[in-house]
């Protein structure tokens, strides 16, 4: 999570929420977060379905 949120920009806290899901990214949020991860977005929602 640290790593995330440091290459991401974001807050850990932000990144937390959003990992635990009480809160709701935004698709710029998500569009960073695949970048940091070094995936698709495509792949990130599809995990995020399951």
């Amino acid at each position: 999570m640290n790593e995330v949120a440091r290459r991401t920009g974001l807050a850990q806290q932000t990144v937390s929420f959003i990992e635990r899901g009480m809160r709701m990214p935004t698709l710029d949020t998500l569009l960073r977060i695949a970048a940091a991860l070094d995936l698709d977005l495509w792949e990130v929602l599809r995990e995020a379905s399951r």
